[in-house]
């Protein structure tokens, strides 16, 4: 009879271990971290456990957490500081901080994401945009952009949640006003570039009396330094470097104006 209880107990012990298996062997896959509340003791603070099989007793639960970086797409309304609604999707990015994870469990919980992350981002991005009419925000998008991340970052990091990057997918203004904030857009670009030509042409005017003056003052020198003398010189000079050249021609010195040389070319007279 002995034999038989003890194989009753075996056996009982081996249905245990299968029924409670699932809650007695865990598997934490890649890229996750798992913390422990045990029943007595409450959450294990100073130890996240690692990917691959860890045992615990039945009674215990282990939570399992996703610590690589997700990406989250969120939708809402928001009130400009003109009071106008607009419509905004953002794209989150995050991940739990991987040291105190066990306190994040133990403060906010599995549902993190939608208990903090969303509402916070959401929260700073509403005070941020509730600062700027609507043309700012319009035209302004990236420079608001980086101080709602930074804000976001910040306290998120205090709430132990990374956030990794925060898109504005798209801002949506009602028809009539984004058509009317394009227009003055595209008018303020065009005063801009008609500024721009007026500024060319006062340079270019400037520019043709600047070189009006040089030539003006370039003639007065050489009016003044160019003489009779120096004209009959030059002459003499140029007639000195034609006289050795090869085509037939004769000179007769003394005859022309002021003295000159005169040049005949023979060759063509010869051809008349």
């Amino acid at each position: 009879m002995r034999w038989i209880y003890k194989i009753l107990i075996f056996l009982s012990i081996i249905l245990g271990i299968l029924i409670f298996s699932k809650q007695m062997m865990i598997t934490i896959y890649s890229g996750e971290g798992g913390v422990l509340f045990k029943r007595w003791g409450g959450t294990v603070i100073n130890r996240v456990y690692k990917e691959g099989i860890h045992f615990i007793f039945p009674w215990n639960i282990m939570t399992i957490y996703n610590l690589r970086v997700q990406d989250k797409r969120h939708n809402f309304t928001i009130l400009s500081k003109q009071g106008l609604t607009i419509k905004i999707k953002i794209s989150i990015r995050f991940k739990p901080e991987k040291k105190r994870l066990a306190i994040l469990h133990q403060n906010l919980g599995p549902k993190y994401l939608d208990s903090v992350v969303i509402p916070e981002v959401e929260s700073v991005i509403r005070r941020y945009f509730g600062q700027f009419n609507d043309e700012e925000i319009y035209t302004s998008k990236r420079a608001i952009l980086e101080k709602i991340v930074n804000h976001s970052r910040k306290h998120l990091e205090d709430k132990f949640i990374i956030l990794d990057d925060l898109i504005i997918r798209e801002i949506s203004f009602p028809k009539l006003v984004e058509n009317a904030i394009e227009e003055k857009i595209v008018e303020y670009h065009r005063y801009k570039k008609y500024e721009y030509t007026i500024e060319k042409e006062r340079l270019e005017a400037k520019r043709k009396i600047i070189e009006a003056h040089a030539i003006s003052q370039y003639k007065n020198i050489i009016s003044e330094n160019i003489t009779p003398n120096y004209l009959s010189w030059e002459g003499i000079q140029a007639t000195v470097e034609l006289s050795k050249s090869t085509n037939s021609k004769v000179i007769i010195i003394g005859s022309g104006k002021n003295g000159l040389p005169i040049i005949l070319n023979t060759e063509n007279n010869n051809e008349k």
